[in-house]
C-alpha cells in the first residue's frame, strides 16, 4: 500500500530525474474497512471519479475501532493522518461528540442535496444504508412474519437465532414489543429474558448466524437488509420481512476530520461517493439502498433491497444520543445477565 511517506520519497527520486517526473496528484487518504466495501470504493469512486480529478485516493484499512482510537489520539496533532473517515452511523454519532470533524459544507458537496433527508447529518455525509429487518426460511416458516413480536412466539421455540455484535440493535427490538420504543430500552431487558427462556440461540459472528440458518438449525433471526440479499445470491434460504412496527436503519457514511491535510480532496471524495453510478454499484454488489434520490436502480433489485414509500415513511433512526450515554450498561446488561 502506498504511503505519504513512500510518496515523499518517490516525489525526492524524481526531484534527482526530472524526466522521469509524473504529473502531479493530490492524495487523499480514506480511513476504511476492506474487502467488498474497500473493492467497491477502489472500482467505482477512486478509479473511475477521483482519478480524473487528478486525486489519488489511498485505503487505510483496517476494523472500525481502532479507527476510532485513531481519531481520538491524532486530535490534537496538527496533521491527522486521514481525510476521509468512514464509520456506522452510531460511531460517527460519538466521535463527533468528541469535536473530530468538519462541520459539512453542503455547498462543496453538490450531490449532498439529493440525499434521502432523514438521512443527512450535520457531521457526516450518507453513503448507503439499509434496514433491520426479520429473515425468515420460507420453507420452515411458511405465514411470513408480520411484527418483531413473532420472534417470541413458542411455536418458534430453539429456532430464533440473533448475533452477538447486533446486541444493542437486538436489544432496541424488544424494547419495540415490549411497548416501548427506540428512545429507552428498559422495558426490552425483560422480554429479552422471555426469549432466552424460549432457547434463543446467540451467535459470535455474522458467519456463525448465517451458516445456522443454512443448515436450519434456527429458522429465524434479525438482521439487515441488506446482508440477507446478500446470504439469499449465496444459497442460503431466506426471505426478508418488514416489521410492521417500522424497520430501524443502520447507515455507513464518510467524514473529514479537523486535521485532514487535503481537505479539498476529502470534500471531493464526498461528493464522488454520493454519484448515482457508484451508488447503484454498492447495491448490485452489497444489498445496500442509494442515499440519493437520483439514483435508478433495476425494478427487481429495487425490490430486493429497498423499502416501499409506507415503509420508508415509518423508518426508525437509531437514538444516536440515547446509544451514547447508555451503551456500557446496555452491553454490560446483554453479557452478564442476558447472555450468562
Amino acid at each position: 500500500m502506498i504511503t505519504r511517506r513512500g510518496a515523499l520519497g518517490a516525489g525526492l527520486a524524481t526531484a534527482a530525474f526530472p524526466a522521469l517526473a509524473p504529473a502531479q496528484t493530490a492524495q487523499v487518504v480514506v480511513g476504511t474497512w476492506g474487502g467488498d466495501y474497500g473493492d467497491l470504493l477502489a472500482g467505482n469512486i477512486d478509479r473511475p471519479l477521483l482519478r480524473p480529478q487528478g486525486i489519488e485516493a489511498i485505503q487505510d484499512v483496517g476494523p472500525q475501532d481502532p479507527r476510532k482510537t485513531k481519531l481520538i489520539a491524532e486530535r490534537a496533532a496538527r496533521r491527522g493522518s486521514m481525510d476521509v473517515c468512514c464509520l456506522s452511523d452510531v460511531d460517527m454519532f460519538t466521535m463527533a461528540q468528541q469535536g473530530v470533524f468538519e462541520p459539512i459544507d453542503a455547498a462543496r458537496i453538490p450531490n449532498l442535496a439529493k440525499a434521502i433527508p432523514s438521512l443527512r447529518r450535520p457531521y457526516s455525509v450518507p453513503h448507503i444504508y439499509s434496514a433491520k429487518v426479520i429473515l425468515y426460511n420460507p420453507a420452515k416458516v411458511t405465514a411470513a412474519p408480520q411484527s418483531y413480536a413473532d420472534l417470541w412466539d413458542p411455536k418458534y421455540r430453539g429456532k430464533v437465532g440473533l448475533v452477538d455484535i447486533l446486541h444493542l440493535q437486538n436489544m432496541e427490538t424488544a424494547a419495540i414489543v415490549a411497548g416501548g420504543d427506540h428512545h429507552d430500552y428498559e422495558p426490552g431487558k425483560r422480554k429479552l429474558m422471555e426469549l432466552r427462556s424460549l432457547d434463543v440461540k446467540v451467535y459470535p459472528s455474522n458467519e456463525a448466524l448465517a451458516a445456522a440458518l443454512k443448515s436450519e438449525e434456527v429458522w429465524l433471526s434479525l438482521m439487515w437488509l441488506a446482508r440477507g440479499f446478500m446470504w439469499k445470491k449465496s444459497g442460503i434460504p431466506v426471505e426478508h420481512a418488514v416489521p410492521s412496527e417500522g424497520a430501524t436503519s443502520i447507515c455507513f457514511e464518510m467524514a473529514v476530520p479537523k486535521n485532514a491535510r487535503n481537505r479539498d480532496g476529502a470534500l471531493a471524495y464526498l461528493n464522488a461517493a454520493l454519484d448515482p453510478r457508484a451508488q447503484g454499484a454498492f447495491a448490485d454488489r452489497m444489498g445496500y439502498a442509494p442515499t440519493v434520490t437520483d439514483a435508478t436502480l433495476p425494478p427487481e433489485l429495487a425490490r430486493q433491497i429497498s423499502l416501499t414509500p409506507e415503509q420508508q415513511a415509518r423508518l426508525r433512526t437509531p437514538d444516536y444520543e440515547y446509544i451514547a450515554k447508555n451503551q456500557v450498561a446496555l452491553i454490560d446488561f446483554w453479557n452478564k445477565e442476558f447472555k450468562r
